[in-house]
């Protein structure tokens, strides 16, 4: 019906074609200002929390075990939605007022790396202790044999499924236009608002998120035939 009102009225045809042409820079502005920023950022702040936080879980001191457990627990057990809009507009009612792509990087990372967490963990968990043991009857500590044994057997065997976190990500800063950042969602809600043409901004849309997504998925695959020199 709606492809059919389309092609039959030259006009309209027209019109959607300009609209189309006309979003496209708008929202290849939000994309590079803010939606590729933010992912970049929050993935790089979460993959430290989810290292920080596997190594936390495998420790053998108890309070670092308690406190890892206890952030994957509340971050794994509550929306991520939630969570952004505790953030930016809970904390100023204690006095914390954020900047919108702040309070989004914030949520972000911290999602990232409760749930990267537990892939860093069970990655460096499969790792033979055999591994350890030889790194130690050569006279490394522990930190030099998680350095330059453990981790980079780990590396592989998590980079599938952080890869895929990491396109999750791409895909949930669309979330962060709830909080005021205007990234390529929130522009495509401003575009659609003034033509009310929804259906055809918000596809335009969905096809910059599809094209940034298989671009990464290209980029897991390299990364994936670098780190085949670490298999065992």
């Amino acid at each position: 019906m709606y492809l059919n009102s389309i092609f039959a009225d030259p006009e309209r045809t027209a019109k959607l074609i300009n609209i189309a042409k006309t979003s496209l820079q708008p929202l290849l502005e939000g994309a590079i200002m803010n939606t590729i920023p933010l992912t970049i950022i929050s993935f790089i702040v979460g993959m430290i929390l989810a290292v920080l936080t596997a190594l936390a879980r495998i420790s053998h001191v108890k309070i670092f075990q308690i406190i890892a457990r206890v952030y994957v627990s509340a971050i794994r057990g509550t929306p991520l939605l939630v969570q952004l809009f505790i953030i930016f507009y809970g904390l100023p009612n204690i006095g914390v007022t954020l900047d919108p792509f702040i309070s989004a990087v914030i949520g972000f990372s911290l999602s990232v790396g409760a749930y990267s967490s537990e892939v860093i963990r069970a990655a460096i968990l499969s790792i033979p202790k055999g591994q350890w043991e030889a790194g130690y009857s050569i006279g490394m500590t522990y930190t030099q044999t998680l350095k330059r044994i453990i981790l980079p057997q780990a590396a592989k065997v998590s980079i599938p499924p952080l890869s895929n976190s990491f396109i999750s990500l791409v895909k949930d800063t669309s979330l962060a236009s709830l909080v005021l950042v205007t990234e390529m969602f929130r522009r495509a809600q401003e575009i659609a608002s003034t033509n009310y043409e929804f259906l055809l901004v918000y596809t335009e849309a969905a096809l910059f998120y599809w094209v940034i997504c298989f671009f990464l998925s290209v980029i897991q695959g390299i990364l994936e035939k670098r780190l085949d020199r670490y298999a065992s």
